[in-house]
């Protein structure tokens, strides 16, 4: 696949789920439900170059119902809004951008024309430039972050600590619902820069205008909205504002089609691109318009598609995790007080989202155990006497083997590992009220051994409930639940059971009592009595200081809390001698954050906010340094880049690779075409698909030589995709690494000169921990994309979408730039589309003064070189590589373009004869034109689109794949 954007929107009525009498007439549906101007909006502060949308009590349609749509459109939800908007009359310009963006940006966008569209920018631009334009308003912003990050060409990929308040009145970006809306009022597809009018490139806003005075929704540049992408349900939400997160990518929604969609092609439900979009992904076809306004009632859905009032959200990063702790592998788990349910975070992704299991059981006080797997719970919660049930469950999305301690109460769970390796869990019969002992004496602390999944047998510690934890050497324990009690070991005695049971902080009133197992320092909190006063030097409130006594109950120091807040459910992390975790409440006494507590620095640093969060546990594994080898755990497997996803399949099929490399004997590399049109699993031969998007010659090149003959000893067979009309993409050409974005562990490979040693088991496991939550389904499908779909060659209309313009080779192949020059205009020589080195420059001179002639001319002979140098070693190797032309739609052949993303026929020709010419007599390369020009028997029923095989088509060709290499052996012998 190109780097082309396949958007756009048919006309689509607003659906009105109303009764008959109050159905919207033609008029209504139109310019009624649009002020653009002062004069019509006299109740409504109207923004400069905005338009009022009156969606109030009405509805619109997200998603589709149609089969053959992605699974992500699907299916249809309706919508409803209770409150009116504003939105920009058209898309940001670029001198729009620069003039608000200032002198001290990062980013400083070309402007050839300041009325054109923004573009090359990425959503965290466009929520800069929201944020800096309500600044300059006087108005407060509506999103927030911690800390920004920027690549070299000054775009924002990252925004840490992100959130987006819709309750603040101010400038942003639509959601999906408002975009829609506005869409389908009386714009269409048939008015708008598209593929068939715009000379493949964008053009002045406002060019294409509809009867309401909305310009370009449709065409001329793709548009970011606010919205995460996540699914629909068949249902009425109102207000909805989109999904919870974006899943393990972080993926984002776009809207609205570009110069570079063909009309047909134009939904008002298409929600993305060819390649996966994320906050960090940005292209020259892509921009942004504005909304105004606050949203007070938001409804979110989660990834199961359930209803969400109140949406949790993560502000920090695991990078700001990593400073922490130094390491990312760590993860915190929490009550979600709305729902009742469990709630986790792990931080060792580099997009982290909260994942919440859903089912019918209450959770209280989580404790995650040692090796960060598993997580035990109760029913019950501190300081409230009755029985309590404590449950152990994997710490997964399923929530699965979950399992339940068979006694008739049990409360407060914490794991501890014992001297002989065991794994138990300590508990408490009742966590009620303390402050009277002969109750408090009548309960009992016990603990019980946890293995392969099952309780073993619980045996009774001491009288007393003890929930506060116990010490690495059992000398000391506490609790907390109105006094400070503490069971304390007589230090003369080596007999454990002999101990003294005291009260400590001077009998006045604490709970929420953590003991560091390691240091024996207590935490705690108060309200506000003289102990802690005298200790602090001045009043406070009830938990405003989180407090800390050494092993003898003597307090040692104290963090206060931020302003305006209190502390709550203080623990220590787990495996940590000086951060804690705790929750802070507001003034209403709603716990709306998760926080990370440094008590040798007091900082207190946000990681989690909601509406209602309790109880929080954060765990870091006991080794931070390694596991069990050499290999850096925060390196080694983390292919995801969080600022640069374009090559997000390479980064999901690592884990793959890893595993299966010890016994394929076939791999497959290339770009889409081979991603879904071989299918690895079919081969009579052990294979894997490691075809990825994109991925040209040098691509191949590089994964061939790096990965595969260093790891792959049984390898005889490589397949790779002869996409010569792909071979003009120059990022990434030499170091597939920047396309990556510096991903920690394509980075580190690297570093390691790909281990020419070997890796071993613990590396492999290292990769599994860290990989992406499909990498079992990609490794049972061996890296097979199988496509379900059956579009066909074309679409309704009998046609095959393009692209992109076919004359974009001209230059390539005339190396002569005068006779470029008289042949066609400049700009059309050396479009935005031409290639990747010239871009955003269309002004030829402009080119030429950035980059030699040679190299912008010249761009085939370098995958043609990369071809031959991996024939060169696949046959020092003994490997023989079987080239494979896919089969694309045969009504190219009736055109004077090769495929969908364009080269003029004349010049694939040429230069597959080149190939062909240089193949002759290659004893370990074989060509398998399985396209020829269209004329080819692979019939539409085969076809997922015009550019790509279904499941079928992926099976015919695989078998003659098949077949071939065992010719080739028969031949041998």
């Amino acid at each position: 696949m190109s780097k082309a954007l396949v958007l756009g929107v048919t006309a689509l009525s607003v659906t009105f789920l109303e009764s008959c009498s109050d159905s919207p007439t033609q008029t209504e549906m139109g310019s009624s439900l649009v002020c653009s101007s002062s004069e019509n909006c006299r109740d409504v502060s109207l923004q400069d170059g905005f338009a009022l949308i009156k969606s109030s009590g009405k509805y619109t349609e997200l998603g589709t119902n149609v089969k053959s749509a992605p699974q992500k459109e699907r299916p249809q939800m309706d919508v409803k809004f209770a409150y009116d908007f504003q939105l920009g009359k058209h898309e940001v310009t670029c001198g729009e951008f620069n003039d608000v963006m200032g002198k001290d940006s990062h980013l400083k966008l070309e402007c050839s024309n300041k009325n054109l569209p923004a573009v090359n920018v990425t959503f965290y631009d466009a929520v800069l430039f929201a944020n800096a334009k309500s600044k300059k308003a006087g108005l407060d912003s509506a999103y927030s972050y911690t800390s920004a990050e920027f690549n070299k060409s000054g775009n924002c990929v990252l925004l840490e600590g992100f959130k987006f308040d819709p309750n603040v009145d101010a400038f942003r970006l639509p959601t999906e619902a408002e975009w829609v809306f506005a869409a389908g009022i009386s714009s269409n597809a048939e008015n708008s820069w598209n593929a068939g009018n715009s000379d493949f490139k964008a053009h002045e806003v406002c060019g294409k205008k509809d009867e309401n005075g909305l310009c370009d929704l449709f065409g001329n540049v793709t548009e970011w909205v606010n919205d995460w992408l996540g699914s629909f349900r068949d249902t009425t939400i109102t207000d909805y504002v989109g999904a919870t997160n974006g899943g393990s990518l972080g993926e984002r929604v776009i809207k609205g089609g570009s110069f570079r969609s063909e009309t047909s092609a134009i939904t008002l439900y298409a929600r993305g691109d060819v390649y996966t979009v994320t906050g960090a992904s940005s292209s020259e076809y892509l921009g942004f318009r504005l909304a105004y306004g606050k949203i007070s009632n938001p409804v979110w859905l989660d990834a199961s598609g359930d209803v969400v009032a109140s949406n949790i959200s993560i502000v920090t990063s695991s990078k700001k995790i990593s400073s922490f702790f130094g390491i990312s592998r760590s993860k915190l788990a929490f009550r979600n007080d709305v729902t009742g349910n469990l709630a986790y975070v792990d931080f060792s992704r580099v997009s982290p989202t909260v994942v919440e299991i859903k089912d019918s059981l209450s959770v209280y006080h989580p404790d995650i155990s040692p090796n960060g797997k598993r997580v035990a719970f109760c029913t019950g919660q501190e300081g409230i006497s009755g029985n309590s049930a404590i449950y152990v469950r994997n710490l997964d999305a399923d929530g699965s083997s979950l399992v339940k301690l068979d006694v008739k109460s049990a409360a407060i769970p914490r794991w501890r590992v014992l001297e002989n390796g065991d794994t138990v869990i300590v508990y408490v019969t009742d966590a009620g009220n303390n402050k009277d002992e002969s109750t408090f004496k009548a309960a009992s602390t016990w603990q019980v051994k946890f293995a392969d999944g099952k309780f073993g047998e619980p045996s009774k510690l001491f009288d007393g409930a003890y929930h506060g934890g116990i010490s690495s050497d059992e000398a000391l324990t506490v609790s907390g639940a109105r006094l400070l009690r503490a069971r304390v070991a007589a230090k003369e005695s080596t007999v454990k059971s002999k101990a003294e049971d005291v009260v400590w902080y001077g009998n006045e009133q604490a709970c929420n009592a953590s003991l560091n197992k390691t240091t024996k320092r207590t935490l705690f909190l108060d309200f506000g009595d003289e102990t802690g006063i005298k200790f602090v030097g001045s009043k406070y409130r009830t938990h405003e200081r989180l407090l800390i006594a050494d092993s003898d109950g003597k307090l040692v120091s104290s963090v206060g809390a931020p302003a305006g807040y209190t502390f709550d459910h203080s623990e220590w992390v787990l495996n940590d001698e000086k951060m804690a975790v705790a929750t802070l409440t507001n003034a209403d006494g709603a716990h709306q954050k998760i926080v990370l507590v440094d008590t040798k620095d007091n900082s207190v640093t946000d990681i989690v906010e909601g509406d209602e969060l309790w109880h929080p546990c954060f765990w870091t594994p006991s080794d931070k340094s390694q596991i069990a080898s050499d290999w850096d755990a925060d390196s080694v497997g983390h292919y995801v880049s969080a600022a640069n996803q374009t090559n997000y399949l390479l980064s999901h099929k690592m884990s793959m690779f890893w595993n299966l490399k010890d016994s394929v004997e076939v791999v497959g590399l290339g770009n889409s075409h081979l991603w879904a049109g071989f299918a690895a699993p079919e081969m009579s031969k052990p294979a894997m698909n490691m075809g990825v998007v994109p991925c040209d010659m040098h691509c191949m090149h590089y994964l061939f030589k790096n990965y595969v003959l260093n790891h792959c000893p049984k390898v005889k067979y490589v397949v790779l995709s002869l996409d010569i009309d792909l071979w003009y993409n120059i990022d990434p050409r030499t170091d597939i690494n920047a396309g990556m974005g510096g991903a920690a562990g394509f980075v580190y490979d690297q570093s390691h000169e790909f281990y020419p040693e070997g890796v071993d088991a613990n590396f492999v496991k290292l990769v599994m921990d860290n990989a992406t939550d499909d990498a079992g389904e990609i490794i049972e499908a061996r890296g097979w994309h199988a496509a379900t779909e059956n579009l066909g060659w074309t679409d309704e209309n009998g046609v095959s979408v393009m692209s992109g313009d076919s004359t974009w080779s001209d230059c390539l192949f005339n190396k002569n730039l005068a006779n470029c020059l008289v042949d066609m205009d400049q700009n059309t020589c050396l479009s935005n589309y031409t290639m990747d080195v010239c871009v955003p420059d269309t002004n030829l001179n402009m080119c030429l003064a950035k980059s030699d002639l040679n190299q912008c001319l010249a761009i085939f002979s370098g995958d043609v070189d990369k071809l031959k140098d991996l024939v060169r070693l696949a046959k020092e190797n003994d490997i023989t590589v079987i080239g494979v032309m896919f089969p694309i739609s045969p009504y190219y052949k009736t055109t004077g373009t090769y495929g969908r993303h364009g080269m003029r026929r004349s010049h694939a020709k040429a230069l597959i004869e080149e190939i062909e010419t240089w193949a002759e007599g290659k004893s370990n390369f074989v060509i398998m034109n399985e396209n020829n020009f269209g004329d080819h028997d692979y019939a539409s029923s085969m076809a997922n689109d015009s550019d790509h095989l279904n499941k079928d088509g992926a099976k015919k060709v695989t078998a003659r794949i098949d077949e071939l290499i065992k010719s080739l052996e028969a031949k041998s012998k």
